[in-house]
C-alpha cells in the first residue's frame, strides 16, 4: 500500500465514509500511538512499513464487522499504524485534534477491581477485598470463605438435612467494583459494579430465591427439584440450571435478561415470556418484548471490556461513570453521536474518553468529575 492509499484510509475516516473495519484500525492506532514513542527515524519507520503494510490491507479486505477495537485488530494491527500514523505526522497531514494527542493528561482515573461488600445477617460487614483468604465466618448451617482467587464461597457445614433458619448475606459492590461468588448451591454469580444481590446462606427445601440491584451474571446449578429464582424491580427471573445476565440498574430505562444456555421463565407485570438462548427479554414499564441479541454485548463486562452497539453518549458515560466511580456533567448542545464497539476495561479512563475526539466530543476531568462538551 502506497503512501497516498493510506492518506486517502485518513480522508475516508475523516469524512465518515470508512467502513467498520477501516474505522477499526484507525482509532486502534491512536489509542496505542499516544503512548508511544514518535521520534522514529525515516529508516525505522521505512523498515516497520515494508513488515507491516501488508498486514493492513487484508484486514481491511476482510469481511466487515461491526466493532471499534476488536481483539484481533489490536494485536494484529498496531504495529501498522504506528509506523502509517508516524509518517502523517510528520507530514502534518493528520486532523487538528491528532496532532495535540501528545499533551500529558493531567488528570486521570484508574479503572475498578474487585472490590465488595458482604453484609451478614447480624448486620456486620466485611471488606470482602482487604479480607484474608480462608475462613470469613460462620453463618447458618453455612462456613463463608474467601477463596485463593478472591472469591467467597459457601459450604454446608453438616448434611444432617436440616436447617438452622435461613440467614441472609448481602454482596455489595460499589462503583468502581466487581464481585464473584458461589453460592451453597454451587451457583456462580458475578456481580457488576454498583450492584448488589441478597441471597440465603443455605437454601430451603422449596426454592432458591435471592434479590438482585443492577447486574449479575449467573451460572445456576442444575436441581430439577428446587427452581432458582432472581427477583429484581417488579421482575422474577426463574430457571432449574443455566446461564443468563440481568442488568437491572435503576438508572437504564430497560430491564434486560439475555439468556446463554439453557430456559429461563420472565414474569412482571406484562406476563410471562419463556426466552431461548441468544435471545433477551426487556421489560420496560411493565410491558415485556423478546428478541435476538448478540449475547457477548450483554456479558462482555463479565469477560473485561465494555461493548457498546449502536449507544448514544449518555448511555455509553452511565458505563463509565459506574466503572471507574465518576459523575459525569454535561455543558453545551452535543451533537448526535452512535458508539459502537469493544473497549477492555482494565485501563485508564482517559483511554476510553480519547474515542469521543474522533466524534467532535470532549471531555475534562477535574479529580472524580468527568465534563463532556461539544
Amino acid at each position: 500500500m502506497q503512501p497516498k492509499n493510506i492518506e486517502k484510509l485518513f480522508e475516508k475516516y475523516n469524512s465518515g465514509t470508512a467502513t467498520p473495519k477501516e474505522r477499526a484500525l484507525v482509532e486502534t492506532w491512536y489509542l496505542k500511538y499516544k503512548h508511544s514513542n514518535p521520534y522514529l527515524s525515516p529508516e525505522q519507520i521505512q523498515e516497520d512499513q515494508k513488515k507491516s503494510l501488508d498486514k493492513l490491507v487484508k484486514h481491511i479486505s476482510g469481511e466487515p464487522k461491526i466493532v471499534l477495537w476488536p481483539r484481533f485488530v489490536i494485536a494484529a494491527s498496531i504495529l501498522a499504524f504506528l509506523s502509517v500514523g508516524i509518517y502523517f505526522l510528520r507530514l502534518n497531514k493528520m486532523p487538528q485534534q491528532h496532532i495535540a494527542i501528545n499533551n500529558p493528561v493531567k488528570n486521570d482515573v484508574a479503572p475498578g477491581g474487585n472490590n465488595a461488600i458482604l453484609t451478614l445477617s447480624n448486620g456486620s460487614k466485611i471488606v470482602l477485598n482487604s479480607a484474608k483468604i480462608g475462613k470469613l465466618a460462620s453463618q447458618g448451617n453455612a462456613l463463608i470463605n474467601k477463596t485463593n482467587n478472591g472469591q467467597i464461597s459457601y459450604k454446608r457445614l453438616d448434611n444432617s438435612g436440616t436447617s438452622k433458619g435461613l440467614a441472609f448475606n448481602t454482596a455489595t459492590t460499589p462503583r468502581g467494583g466487581q464481585y464473584q461468588c458461589i453460592l451453597s448451591d454451587g451457583t456462580k454469580i458475578w456481580l457488576n459494579s454498583a450492584s448488589s444481590i441478597t441471597y440465603p446462606v443455605e437454601f430451603d427445601s422449596n426454592e432458591r430465591k435471592v434479590e438482585l440491584t443492577g447486574e449479575a451474571y449467573f451460572e445456576v446449578a442444575h436441581d430439577a427439584r428446587k427452581p432458582f429464582k432472581v427477583v429484581c424491580n417488579g421482575q422474577t427471573v426463574e430457571v432449574l440450571g443455566t446461564h443468563f445476565n440481568i442488568n437491572s440498574y435503576s438508572d437504564e430505562n430497560v430491564i434486560k435478561t439475555t439468556l446463554l444456555e439453557g430456559s429461563v421463565k420472565v414474569t412482571s407485570k406484562g406476563g410471562v415470556n419463556i426466552i431461548k438462548p441468544g435471545q433477551q427479554a426487556q421489560v420496560e414499564n411493565g410491558n415485556t418484548i423478546v428478541k435476538d441479541v448478540d449475547i457477548e454485548e450483554a456479558v462482555a463486562w463479565k469477560n473485561g471490556f465494555f461493548y457498546f452497539q449502536n449507544n448514544n453518549i449518555r448511555e455509553v458515560m452511565r458505563q463509565l461513570a459506574r466503572w471507574y466511580d465518576v459523575d459525569i456533567k454535561y455543558e453545551g448542545v452535543l451533537p448526535s453521536r452512535i458508539f459502537s464497539g469493544e473497549l477492555p476495561r482494565n485501563v485508564n479512563a482517559t483511554q476510553i474518553l480519547d474515542i469521543l475526539t474522533f466524534k467532535k466530543i470532549h471531555y475534562k476531568i477535574d479529580g472524580k468529575i468527568i465534563t463532556v462538551m461539544p
